[in-house]
């Protein structure tokens, strides 16, 4: 499957949304095709989102200062083996 190929969606939401979504669109001088780029912008956000706040919930009981040192660690052994030429 083509990675890049625009996919159809039957999406079925309330009138109070449709008209709300509608109205933002169109005071915005949007028109008919922006609806779709709307929807799949707010989805990536929504996943951002929701990954985000995942992260911080499994990472809640970390210390603060370890994982400090483990992201300055991991920050020099990077950028170490990008000036030596030893990536990947």
């Amino acid at each position: 499957m083509k990675l890049d190929a625009d996919v159809r969606w039957s999406l079925k939401v309330s009138r109070e949304t449709d008209l709300s979504l509608r109205t933002f669109l169109g005071a915005r001088g949007m028109k008919k095709g922006d609806l779709s780029k709307f929807v799949e912008e707010a989805v990536r956000w929504r996943i951002f989102d929701q990954t985000v706040q995942e992260i911080k919930a499994r990472n809640a009981d970390t210390d603060p200062e370890g994982l400090q040192e483990l992201i300055d660690a991991t920050v020099r052994e990077v950028r170490a083996e990008r000036r030596s030429g030893t990536e990947g």
